[in-house]
């Protein structure tokens, strides 16, 4: 009873002084007490008696004071301009949203706080655009830190009650919500100005989206334990597949929206991305160095750990040409030839082997197989670039055509006897000449037409 005498004395004294000021910061100081001392108040005696729990009553009252701030908001829209009365309004307004939002917090679980605070940042969004108060926007971008504030205190966001149902989980609620939130909330402040918060709401709506992603794979490989150590194939071809998705879509937004943001944000999980598939896939998750099985002879962990991200390569890399520097298509060409690449000779080494790699010595024939694939994968990518016209996919091709004339030389005719050897050397052969024939009759047409043969 006692906190509520006062939160009515915060209230009406300050609905009250409105218009009574020719200064414009002296009534909105009246609607900042009228506002944020009731909600204080609410929010020290829902500490006090429910803990912080679950409580009907307490929302009930958050409830009541939203309907009271929206009433004052929409009286004093109805009244004639005075100093500060744009801002008096904005002030209320923002109320009516933070009051909402705790309601939201009290009637359900703990974990709702997080999405609670996360919704009232389009809330306060749309508010700035209809009263146009500066600090509006401050507070939406306060807002978002307070969210980010609260996940990185617990990224669980109910802790253990996070439950191990895949996909759909507290990650999803947690981290789902917050992205739209963000997303629209930046999307509203962008129609005034891009500035800071604009921005904040971008990139913390940018952030949210790849934790969910990255969360929810982890949550559905450990089961529920997000903080579990693990280093499987498996867990890490998804994040590399997901990593080369997200950056195919900011790629494709960046172009749209020319979004400081989507262009760093891009470049970033491009690099974490990089930094997965060379320590990730070639390293803590490569079959050739662990026995662990792959599953069945094409439908394995092969397929999707090395081929889809090279498929996903080659759409990045279609997609960033021309709109990306020079370096940036060439260093996403060698990635994309070299998870194929590796694909390739992976899944050569499971038909002879079977679902552990690391069983058995290689035979001659296996070792003709992996002499004979490269050299047909080094012909396909030169007819590839010559049908883009792309010179890196061109020169990739030579890089792997280097690749098996070295093997064939100094591993192939060391390891391998009688027949497969000869049939090493003389396949090399073969498709070397025809490579040449193919550079000098399609490639370089004009320089022989300009140097015709004498008769």
């Amino acid at each position: 009873m006692l906190g509520a005498v006062f939160a009515g004395m915060f209230g009406i004294v300050g609905f009250l002084a409105q218009g009574r000021s020719q200064a414009a910061l002296i009534p909105m100081v009246w609607s900042a007490s009228a506002v944020f001392a009731p909600i204080a108040i609410l929010i020290a005696l829902y500490f006090r008696i429910a803990n912080f729990d679950r409580s009907i009553p307490f929302a009930g009252l958050a409830l009541l004071l939203a309907a009271l701030f929206a009433t004052a908001t929409e009286m004093l829209g109805k009244r004639a301009p005075r100093p500060g009365s744009a801002g008096s309004g904005a002030i209320f307004a923002t109320g009516t949203v933070a009051a909402l939002s705790l309601a939201l917090t009290m009637a359900l679980e703990k974990g709702w706080l997080t999405i609670g605070l996360a919704l009232m940042v389009p809330g306060v969004a749309w508010i700035s655009l209809q009263r146009p108060l500066p600090a509006l926007r401050i507070l939406a971008g306060v807002l978002v830190g307070l969210v980010l504030a609260r996940v990185a205190w617990e990224p669980r966001i109910v802790g253990s009650a996070v439950q191990t149902t895949p996909i759909l989980n507290w990650i999803l609620y947690g981290y789902g919500v917050p992205t739209v939130a963000f997303w629209l909330g930046g999307h509203l402040l962008r129609r005034r100005a891009d500035d800071g918060p604009a921005r904040l709401c971008d990139a913390a709506a940018l952030l949210f989206g790849v934790l969910l992603v990255f969360l929810e794979i982890r949550h559905f490989i450990t089961g529920g334990d997000i903080y579990r150590v693990s280093g499987t194939l498996t867990e890490i071809a998804l994040q590399v597949s997901a990593g080369l998705a997200i950056t195919i879509g900011l790629e494709w937004q960046r172009q749209r929206t020319m979004s400081v943001i989507h262009d760093i944000g891009a470049l970033l999980i491009a690099a974490l991305t990089l930094f997965a598939i060379v320590f990730g896939l070639g390293l803590v998750g490569n079959p050739m160095l662990w026995p662990r099985p792959v599953g069945g002879a094409f439908f394995n962990l092969i397929l999707l750990g090395y081929a889809l991200p090279a498929v996903l390569a080659v759409v990045l890399a279609l997609t960033t040409r021309g709109r990306r520097p020079r370096a940036y298509s060439i260093v996403v060409a060698i990635v994309a030839v070299g998870l194929a690449l590796a694909y390739l000779t992976l899944e050569v080494r499971t038909l002879y082997h079977g679902p552990v790699l690391t069983n058995e010595a290689t035979t001659d024939a296996e070792q003709y197989t992996y002499s004979a694939v490269w050299l047909v994968f080094g012909v396909l990518l030169l007819g590839l670039g010559y049908g883009l016209r792309a010179q890196s996919v061109r020169i990739a091709s030579a890089a792997v055509v280097v690749l098996t004339v070295f093997k064939v030389f100094f591993v192939d005719m060391s390891d391998l006897t009688g027949l497969w050897q000869a049939l090493s050397v003389l396949g090399l052969g073969i498709v070397l000449l025809g490579i040449g024939w193919f550079y000098q009759r399609l490639l370089f047409p004009r320089h022989l037409q300009a140097n015709p043969t004498a008769t």
